[in-house]
């Protein structure tokens, strides 16, 4: 019987190496020591006061070549992958989510968006601003009647003499009042459902483009998010990003934002952890460290253990993805796991700290405010699991009532 294995030898060890590169090391312990001494008093006065990180620290990001870490060096990015976009994520979101955002919309946002999908001339007036620290780009998706069922979206967005005149409102938009162009889902023809939709560029200050007050929310305090209001606001058909019938695209270009979003919600549990790992070797009960105690260490591991799992699974979406998009199916497993993880991992750690960790005195209430909103954003958790079934049976599921 002739063998069926393959006759050279495949070197596993080279094929699946989970260790970084001394680059990709050097670059972790970098932005570590930069975000933890040039961003740890910025992150509170951004939680305490509920505003967003100040053009400055943006400017500082940019200079440092923090902001479109996987963008191309064409456009002014670093020309990385997204596996380095993401250790940079991480390493600054540990700190705070909110001072991280502008990093998450560099890399992982609608930025990403613009420069697989729109056109040339779009890609060079806009992401050299993006990557130089001088434009925020937000993208708005959801509305008060589509949020879920985002093909039920009422926005529109009408073409006429080389114009086109924006209609409607959009809901539950991070960034909005305080990003400077925003990457909004629209019907851009009369077609049904996904094939009717697109996707513009409008910038701040636009005739007929407000803002409703800002929102304030249990967790994400720092993330700005208000309603935002279209009458007629004018924009150059130049800022068309995909037209009537690319809705798959813009979702393609999600499956990165979900890996953005399972980086967010991996630094909110891993910061948690490393405090609370600190803490149970310091803090003494009964004449000896909460670490000692069984109960403890069974906590403990089972935290590792998922944080760890959590990790592979991104790094798994991102790496395959290489420079382009990861699949629906890899980035839904990722931010699912990391989402559930996360509110797990702060729910622990809060409990291994008792008083203490309930207090606003310590990090670790925000934390678990933080990871729990990740789990909302960007699609729940239960619908990342409709998409995990999908992709595993290739076939999409009507939810609609009739």
């Amino acid at each position: 019987m002739n063998s069926i294995l393959p006759e050279q030898k495949i070197d596993w060890v080279e094929q699946m190496d989970f260790s970084f590169s001394a680059e990709q090391t050097a670059l972790i312990e970098t932005v570590k020591k930069f975000a933890k001494t040039e961003l740890t008093d910025s992150a509170k006065t951004i939680e305490t006061e509920n505003l967003p990180p100040s053009r400055d620290i943006v400017k500082k990001f940019a200079s440092l070549g923090l902001l479109g870490v996987n963008l191309p060096e064409r456009y002014g990015g670093a020309g990385m992958g997204h596996l380095e976009a993401v250790l940079v994520l991480e390493e600054i979101a540990k700190i705070s989510i909110a001072v991280a955002f502008p990093v998450f919309e560099s890399a992982f946002g609608p930025a990403l968006a613009i420069a697989h999908y729109g056109p040339e001339e779009l890609r060079q007036r806009i992401l050299p601003q993006v990557c130089s620290g001088d434009m925020i780009v937000a993208v708005s998706m959801s509305e008060p009647s589509a949020g879920t069922a985002l093909t039920d979206l009422k926005t529109t967005a009408t073409l006429s003499d080389n114009k086109l005149k924006l209609n409607g409102t959009k809901r539950w938009c991070s960034g909005a009042g305080h990003a400077d162009a925003y990457v909004v889902y629209c019907k851009m023809s009369d077609d049904v459902g996904a094939n009717g939709i697109g996707a513009v560029l409008i910038e701040t200050g636009t005739d007929g483009f407000s803002f409703g007050q800002p929102e304030c929310h249990m967790g994400f305090r720092g993330v700005a998010s208000a309603d935002m209001y279209f009458d007629n606001a004018e924009i150059p058909s130049e800022n068309i990003i995909v037209p009537a019938g690319g809705f798959k695209k813009l979702m393609e270009a999600f499956d990165l934002e979900r890996c953005g979003n399972t980086t967010m919600s991996l630094a909110c549990a891993q910061s948690a952890f490393d405090y609370v790992s600190d803490y149970v070797q310091e803090r003494e009960q009964f004449g000896k460290p909460l670490v000692d105690f069984q109960a403890v260490q069974l906590s403990l591991a089972e935290m590792k253990m998922n944080l760890d799992a959590s990790r592979l699974l991104l790094y798994r979406a991102v790496v395959n993805a290489q420079s382009g998009l990861p699949t629906v199916g890899e980035s839904s497993i990722a931010k699912c796991f990391a989402n559930e993880m996360a509110r797990d991992v702060t729910g622990k750690a809060m409990q291994l700290m008792g008083g203490y960790g309930y207090s606003t005195s310590y990090p670790i209430e925000q934390k678990m405010r933080d990871a729990w909103g990740w789990g909302i954003a960007g699609g729940s958790i239960d619908v990342q699991k409709t998409n995990i079934v999908s992709a595993m049976v290739g076939r999409r599921f009507n939810q609609r009532a009739k």
